[in-house]
């Protein structure tokens, strides 16, 4: 088989919630692209769960992993204090890496992931995989069609209501919804942005979790450009709202993950002018004179995904076989993933719930 057709030899280290969870189910529809030749975990069951339904080689020691000469690829997915870490092995021994989100506890060490990058023979890729949503794809074609108008503001949410218990409710294990949900949404919050970032203020708080981490996280960013993206995790809301709302000058849409309904005004009727008048409005007419806005509303629903894709944003594996086999760009890039993790520590910055070394 040409290298160029031949599937990636893979070794996952973590086989947990993302590895056993995320990764191996993905990858199991892209047998012609990836293969999982090595597994690595602290816990022996899950490694005999990885050999038995992979027939791969297993490992309690990543650098033994890591030095598997099958390995070509090391797919990062242990605990988030850990990435970094495990990162650096890899691209030190010429590994390509695939890094879980988030890439790092803190800006500052995300740093030493760009340093490692530019000394090594392989390549790093971090996966924000859902920059592939449908959803989120489909409104920032919406927003870039101009149907809209100029959009102004930009509205995320994430929101439930849950008393977890789990690791990722402690700092010291790299905990909290700022680096749970964080990466992926502040990612889209970025790209929505479309501008480097003017401001940023955050309140974070510990709702209904019993670490002490927090679980709810408001974050609003202005961009140079003035557009603003206010977005919301939380762990801590009884209700929820839509998970987006885009508001423009000539419109605004709301969606979820299935359906977009928008509401914008006909663009093949142009306004007549309008002037303000100083003068006071007749009685009963508060708000000055009529105007007939003729506005259009319609629900669509959200494009499906690529064909083999489950609309979770499982496609960042395409990008990745194309990018380490066919040279090709990948779509998110290393500086990309470092602004995140910059508007994280900065949301983060004087308060309880800064990562601690």
């Amino acid at each position: 088989m040409r290298e160029e057709n031949k599937p990636i030899g893979l070794g996952l280290a973590g086989i947990g919630r993302a590895g056993w969870g995320m990764h191996c189910p993905e990858l199991e529809g892209r047998t012609d692209k990836f293969r999982i030749v090595a597994a690595c975990d602290v816990e022996k069951s899950r490694l005999d769960c990885m050999a038995e339904r992979y027939g791969c080689k297993t490992y309690r020691k990543i650098e033994a992993m890591i030095a598997d000469p099958d390995v070509e690829l090391v797919s990062v997915a242990t605990r988030s204090p850990e990435h970094v870490p495990h990162a650096l092995l890899a691209l030190e021994a010429g590994k390509h890496v695939f890094v879980e989100k988030p890439i790092a506890t803190s800006y500052a060490e995300a740093k030493k992931l760009k340093t490692a990058a530019a000394r090594s023979k392989g390549k790093i890729f971090v996966r924000h995989n859902r920059r592939f949503e449908p959803a989120f794809q489909h409104i920032r074609e919406i927003i870039a069609s101009g149907l809209l108008g100029k959009v102004y503001e930009i509205k995320l949410r994430r929101n439930g209501y849950g008393r977890r218990d789990d690791w990722q409710t402690l700092i010291r294990c790299g905990g909290g919804q700022l680096l749970n949900w964080g990466p992926h949404i502040v990612d889209h919050a970025l790209r929505f942005l479309e501008s480097p970032v003017a401001e940023i203020w955050s309140d974070l708080k510990k709702i209904a979790a019993v670490g002490d981490a927090e679980d709810h996280v408001k974050i609003v960013l202005r961009g140079k450009n003035g557009r603003v993206v206010d977005l919301e995790i939380s762990g801590g809301s009884a209700i929820g709202e839509p998970t987006y709302l885009v508001t423009g000058t000539k419109g605004a849409l709301t969606s979820d993950e299935r359906e977009i309904r928008l509401r914008y005004l006909d663009p093949k009727k142009k306004l007549p002018p309008r002037r303000p008048k100083a003068a006071s409005p007749p009685l009963g007419a508060f708000f000055g004179s009529p105007d007939a806005l003729e506005w259009i509303d319609e629900t669509i629903p959200v494009k499906s995904p690529p064909p083999g894709c489950t609309g979770n944003g499982d496609a960042i594996w395409d990008h990745l076989y194309d990018a380490i086999r066919h040279g090709k760009r990948f779509p998110i890039t290393l500086d990309e993933a470092l602004e995140v993790m910059r508007v994280i520590s900065q949301a983060k910055k004087g308060t309880p719930f800064a990562s601690r070394p």
